[in-house]
């Protein structure tokens, strides 16, 4: 009798289902661009204009005081770019979770879908590369949805449901990550010459589509987690600042209530997220790079590999994490860094399809189990009115390392080339490792 009620209480809320379903459609759509960026920056770099040309000549004055190869110079240019839309994320999260607190999960998540509505539409029209930045930039400042849905999995989770869920989100990345990239591959293999025409129009109007489904989807199937009573009574604009000071972000300030002791634990999970996606998301924003120049992949291989990519991280989050019983999070996340650090040297050293992709594998072990695992373990603290606040805070120092990672190891990648920068990756991650290895957490 136990085990089924048991059984019962660990079956997720149909709002989780919901949840995955909108992230799997906005993902699909957020990834398109990724095998096309190379061919657009080529693009813009053709068609001329202000804004690409001073950039261009920014990174080649470093090329040539630094005697880099030019090859190099799409790298960091690529980073400078890769850390725009993550940095203007790392503002707007924060304050969404706030919103989100006070006003509830579903207006702020419409409100979301309608920026990056806006971001893709402005992408449609963009025959220049500022109409193009300012795409980006309207999609990262709209682009809390994710963080939403995390504070959404909290709510309506408890300690037997949390992992299962968390690993539902990363199980939704997974397969926008198989999806979008095959799909953009397709439309870089179709397009026109990228020297001539708005040949991204097409993936640009899907990813549209996408986004305008999604809000609709969203708007008659997703019901409020958050109910009125259990919500924050106003919001402190006084605490504006909070929203955007990383030391106020470290120390978890917008969570103000909770108990000293869970506090503290918040603090070393921030540290330990921050530091883990600080050098994981820079080694993976250059691995197209590294493909590209050392092996010569062109849009349709990339697609291959970040399909594979895919594949293998659906199937560790889908049959490895889901499966986390309770308080077993740390030790699945320890495993994950272990993976990770390794892989990262195997990929950087790599001179064969065979050592990268063997590289690869454990790369997509480690990246579908630390995520989900930290995650799952930061949404155990807080109140239900506090969660929108640390899971947006959580999601913060995620998109303030996803701001900067891109652009130093794009810097290392462009000064010491890609075996440096992978194995210094790699060393660095063993910092996270010892610091959450040795937390009481």
């Amino acid at each position: 009798m136990a085990s089924k009620k048991e059984a019962v209480r660990s079956r997720l809320n149909p709002v989780a289902w919901v949840m995955f379903t909108s992230l799997v459609i906005d993902l699909i759509g957020f990834t398109i661009i990724l095998p096309l960026m190379p061919k657009l920056l080529d693009h813009y770099s053709l068609s001329g204009g202000a804004s690409i040309s001073f950039l261009e000549s920014t990174v080649k004055t470093l090329q040539e005081t630094l005697h880099i190869p030019e090859k190099f110079n799409s790298v960091m240019t690529g980073g400078v770019l890769g850390s725009l839309f993550s940095f203007l994320q790392f503002l707007a999260s924060p304050l969404a979770g706030c919103l989100s607190d006070t006003y509830g999960r579903k207006p702020a998540l419409l409100v979301s879908m309608v920026g990056i509505a806006a971001s893709y539409a402005l992408w449609v029209v963009s025959d220049n590369f500022a109409l193009f930045v300012l795409a980006r930039a309207v999609g990262g400042i709209s682009k809390a949805n994710v963080s939403l849905a995390t504070a959404v999995m909290a709510d309506i989770t408890d300690s037997l449901t949390r992992a299962k869920a968390m690993a539902l989100v990363g199980v939704a990345f997974a397969i926008g990550f198989i999806i979008g990239p095959v799909t953009g591959a397709a439309f870089s293999v179709w397009g026109v010459d990228s020297s001539t025409g708005n040949w991204w129009f097409w993936p640009a109007i899907f990813s549209l589509t996408l986004a305008v489904l999604n809000f609709g989807f969203l708007s008659v199937f997703f019901t409020e987690s958050l109910p009125k009573e259990k919500r924050a009574k106003s919001l402190q604009l006084s605490q504006t600042w909070n929203l955007v000071n990383p030391v106020s972000l470290f120390k978890f300030q917008l969570a103000d209530g909770i108990a000293k002791k869970d506090l503290e634990k918040l603090k070393v999970l921030g540290r330990v997220y921050f530091l883990f996606l600080f050098l994981f998301s820079g080694l993976e924003y250059t691995l197209t790079f590294l493909t590209h120049l050392r092996f010569d992949y062109n849009a349709a291989q990339q697609g291959k590999m970040l399909l594979f990519i895919g594949l293998l991280m659906a199937f560790f989050q889908g049959g490895l994490v889901r499966r986390v019983k309770p308080g077993k999070e740390k030790m699945l996340a320890l495993v994950g860094l272990g993976v990770i650090i390794p892989s990262f040297v195997i990929v950087g050293l790599s001179n064969s399809a065979t050592a990268l992709y063997f590289g690869l594998g454990l790369y997509s072990l480690g990246s579908a189990i630390v995520i989900p695992c930290l995650t799952a373990m930061t949404a155990a603290y807080g109140r239900a009115d506090q969660k929108g606040a640390v899971i947006g805070t959580l999601r913060s120092l995620g998109a303030l390392a996803r701001a900067f990672g891109p652009l130093v190891s794009s810097f290392v990648f462009f000064v010491f080339g890609a075996g440096p920068c992978y194995c210094i990756g790699a060393v660095g991650l063993i910092l996270p490792f010892v610091l959450l290895q040795q937390s009481p957490l």
